[in-house]
């Protein structure tokens, strides 16, 4: 690994704050802890920025639980959702309830993945806090966080399997994107757009971000 933990001095979360903001989440000592040694490294270290990163995964991963991307549709929702992909339910049907098949097609030669047949879609589907997707990302992830990179850019799982590269998965993507700038600003609208291309969920990591300002004593 090329990151070096950090102490720190005082905690910028805590496994109960943690708890408070996401009920649901399992380990959020766990959690607090790699949150904790890894935040100073890539200066998610005020509260606004903490506030800012529990908020739009929290939103991402259904209150920090689910790390990996849900792509059961039914044929109306592929109709409804991917409209571009699926623009009858008629061709939607023979893809519905098969996630596979879905991923391969909405995520095909886009974002470095391949055709439909090389099934990249379905290997570098969305996984992690912030929902890391598409094998270009995935490479750049690893190469640029880890030495030993070929072994998680094989086996893409780790990101939805380990907390720690779950939550590293998610401090790339927010460094990459210098979500810090908008986090120092409080604008969450702008912060959202990097990170979902529209504004879906909006008033909600709103919500959470006025919540963990709160809970953080910000």
């Amino acid at each position: 690994m090329k990151i070096i933990l950090k102490e720190t001095l005082m905690a910028l979360i805590t496994a109960e704050q943690f708890h408070h903001l996401f009920p649901r989440a399992q380990d959020p000592a766990g959690w607090a802890e790699s949150m904790n040694n890894v935040f100073p490294t890539y200066d998610i270290n005020t509260p606004q920025r903490v506030a800012a990163f529990l908020a739009q995964c929290g939103h991402e991963s259904g209150g920090w639980t689910v790390f990996e991307e849900n792509l059961n549709y039914s044929a109306q929702g592929l109709n409804g959702i991917f409209k571009k992909y699926f623009p009858t339910l008629e061709s939607a049907q023979p893809y519905a309830r098969k996630p596979e098949m879905i991923a391969n097609k909405i995520y095909a030669n886009r974002m470095g993945n391949g055709a439909p047949e090389t099934g990249d879609g379905y290997k570098y589907r969305g996984r992690g806090p912030i929902q890391l997707t598409g094998k270009d990302n995935y490479r750049a992830f690893a190469q640029e966080m880890f030495d030993d990179w070929q072994n998680l850019f094989e086996n893409p799982d780790w990101v939805c399997a380990d907390r720690d590269f779950a939550l590293m998965s998610a401090i790339w993507f927010w460094n990459k994107n210098k979500l810090n700038v908008q986090a120092d600003s409080g604008d969450i609208k702008t912060m959202t757009r990097k990170i979902n291309g529209g504004y879906i969920g909006l008033e909600d990591r709103e919500k959470h971000y006025q919540h963990a300002l709160h809970v953080m004593g910000a």
